[in-house]
């Protein structure tokens, strides 16, 4: 017998097997981008909100999955079972079951309290979105949105970001300013005085910062393509 629960995990696990978020994931369906968002997976009178036969029809029709594969990611053994959508980049290699980790947008993530003065992700604003598992456990994802990444990131990509991960020149990152500004670019440099940045969009200016006036950078360990 299926569950309500089963369902949804499987449209997460779905998504994040394509480097989408559950939203993204409805959008590229043709779907309401809230569709499949966890607040309305229970009803305002407490009961459970299914997803339709036509929604679940659009969202195989949108990754190329099978109901075979769909089926097989219904289970927490079938997570990951599916071979990665073709262009994905990952950083290293690691196990492939998954684990939520926090989720949020990336113009939201440059407002106040989601992140510590570290970087590490805090709070209760967070979502969440089962992802196949990083090494460090205060890893979290963001929604790209905006073209100021194209062509290598687009909206509705998602990025998963270490903070405890090393960074080096040529890294992509994310950094986060003392203003609340959060870009997505390439560490071109990094000194006691300066944090000089590429603009990963040939039409956008890159960027250099005074270190005082930088909070934290993070290294993109993952990033859907």
């Amino acid at each position: 017998m299926l569950t309500h629960g089963q369902i949804w995990s499987a449209i997460d696990r779905l998504a994040a097997e394509h480097g989408l978020s559950a939203s993204a994931l409805a959008k590229r369906s043709g779907l309401d981008a809230t569709a499949f968002n966890r607040s309305k997976r229970i009803t305002a009178d407490g009961h459970a909100r299914w997803p339709s036969t036509e929604s679940l029809a659009k969202v195989l029709a949108a990754t190329g999955a099978s109901v075979e594969e769909f089926m097989a990611l219904l289970t927490p053994a079938g997570a990951g079972s599916r071979h990665s959508s073709e262009g994905r980049q990952a950083a290293g290699h690691g196990p492939r079951a998954v684990r939520p980790i926090p989720h949020i947008g990336l113009v939201q993530a440059g407002g106040g309290g989601f992140f510590d003065d570290a970087g590490f992700p805090v709070g209760g604003g967070w979502d969440e979105i089962l992802f196949p598992e990083v090494e460090d456990e205060h890893a979290y994802a963001l929604e790209i949105s905006g073209d100021s990444m194209r062509p290598v990131y687009r909206p509705g990509d998602l990025v998963v970001v270490s903070p405890a991960a090393s960074v080096r020149k040529g890294d992509r990152v994310v950094v986060k300013t003392r203003e609340g500004e959060v870009l997505a670019k390439e560490l071109v440099r990094q000194t006691n005085k300066t944090v000089e940045l590429r603009s990963l969009n040939p039409e956008y200016e890159d960027r250099s910062f005074a270190t005082a006036d930088v909070l934290w950078v993070a290294r993109i360990v993952w990033a859907s393509q």
